[in-house]
Formats: C-alpha cells, sequence, structure tokens
C-alpha cells in the first residue's frame, strides 16, 4: 500500500524553467522527480500546490507525492538532499493523510515580491530582486494596494495562460507593502491566483509608485476584467511563493 508524503520545498528558480516538466527545459519538477524515482527505484509523479514560472523562486512551495518506500520520511528527504542540486532543497516532510492534495487542499497562499529601491543592487542579492533606481512613493502604493484587497475580477492584471480559465475572479485578503529602506516589499496573501497575476500587481504598484498611475485606474482595471496594455509584468526574479496554507489538520 503506497504511503503519501506531504513536503515543503525550497528552490532558487533562476536556472529553470519553471516547475512544470516541458520539453528541452530544465524544470523543478523534473530535477525532483528524477531524484525520488532514483531513490525509490519507483516512478514517481510529484503534485506542486501551484507552478511557478521560469526565474520564480520559492521558500514554500508543498508537493505530495505517493511511493511504496519503506524508507521512514526523514530519511527520504536526507537521501533526497544528498542528491538534489544545491539550488532546491527539501525542507520538511512527513506522511499525510491518504486524501491530502498540495493544490486542492490549500485555504491561501501568500507571494512576496521584492523590489531593490536603490542606484546599485548588492552582487549577492541581485538575482532575487527586481531593480528600480527611481524613488518609490511608498504612501502611494500602498493606497493603491489598499482598493485591490478584496474578492475582484484580476483578469486585467493576469497573463494569458493559453488554456481555458473557469473564472478569472479571486480573492485577496491581504496585500501590504513594506519596507522603509532599499528593500521594497510586496506581500500578497489570497486565495489562488492567475497566471502572472502577482507579477501584474507588482509591476502596476511600481508604475503607482512612480507616480504614472493612481486609484482612478486600479478602479478602471478591475471593473474591465480585461487585461490592460499598459500593465507591466514585473520580472520574474523578484518573485518568491513564500508560504502555502492548510486546515490545521491538513
Amino acid at each position: 500500500m503506497p504511503k503519501r508524503f506531504k513536503q515543503l520545498l525550497a528552490y532558487d528558480g533562476t536556472g529553470y524553467g519553471g516547475w512544470q516538466i516541458q520539453p528541452g527545459v530544465k524544470t523543478v519538477q523534473e530535477v525532483v522527480e528524477g531524484v525520488l524515482n532514483q531513490l525509490t527505484q519507483e516512478s514517481i509523479r510529484v503534485h506542486p500546490s501551484g507552478r511557478t514560472d521560469a526565474g520564480v523562486h520559492a521558500n514554500g512551495q508543498v508537493i505530495h507525492f505517493d511511493s511504496e518506500t519503506t524508507m521512514p520520511a526523514g530519511e527520504l528527504q536526507n537521501g533526497m538532499n544528498a542528491l538534489l542540486p544545491a539550488d532546491i532543497r527539501g525542507r520538511e516532510i512527513a506522511e499525510a493523510d491518504p486524501e491530502f492534495h498540495a493544490r486542492f487542499s490549500a485555504r491561501s497562499k501568500e507571494y512576496r515580491y521584492t523590489i531593490y529601491n536603490g542606484p546599485v543592487v548588492p552582487p549577492f542579492i541581485q538575482r532575487y530582486r527586481c531593480h528600480e533606481r527611481r524613488p518609490l512613493d511608498r504612501l502611494a502604493m500602498r493606497a493603491v494596494a489598499e482598493g485591490l484587497v478584496g474578492e475582484h475580477d484580476f483578469g486585467g492584471f493576469a497573463a494569458n495562460p493559453n488554456r481555458e480559465v473557469e473564472s478569472t475572479v479571486r480573492e485577496i485578503y491581504a496585500l501590504e507593502i513594506e519596507g522603509e529602506a532599499e528593500d521594497l516589499v510586496i506581500r500578497v496573501r489570497g486565495s489562488g491566483f492567475l497566471y502572472k497575476m502577482v507579477r501584474g500587481i507588482a509591476g502596476f504598484l511600481i508604475e503607482v509608485g512612480l507616480g504614472k498611475r493612481g486609484p482612478g485606474d486600479a478602479e478602471r482595471i478591475l471593473a474591465s476584467g480585461l487585461r490592460d496594455q499598459d500593465v507591466q509584468t514585473a520580472p520574474a526574479k523578484g518573485l518568491v511563493l513564500h508560504a502555502v496554507f492548510y486546515d490545521p489538520s491538513a
């Protein structure tokens, strides 16, 4: 009888074409499954809480997978970390209820988008920051961010995923602009997110900070539900999947 494992993963997405396996591109899923298959001598499919795009990082990606292995969970993770490249790490692992699903059991997710708002990005953090050297009005950004909280049609902030989407309505529980020095962090928690929606919101809020956009633009985009051609998708490297939240029993 296979056991279901729930695992918390962290990865630097710089060298990967995103999470999902795709032809001719190295992906996080491909590497993780390859290591699990090597350890267990099984053909294991890994299911994530959600797919991250090329260049996007994760500190709190959650996955589940089924295995017949007799290895204890901790030993399995130690074996994975010994074989995984240094830019992917298993952080926590445990056996889970057979009904647990990394994606469908999730109640909410938190992403964090970090902008370095200074003249020169220190080299040891440049892989994880969007650089905007022009001064940003953080009070204006916070004021507009408040208007995006709640249930809205976020189609205007998303990109076309080239697949059918049942609804573009999502609920944002919190959208905060944090940080007073060079690092500025956009912290967003919601029920779920559309394709490139967080990066669209980040790009829009940067424009607000530069004085190019205001509350009226946000209201218009939400009302239209259509992608605004002037909404810029912020660079992938500033985005981190920070955490995925489940019921305490999950």
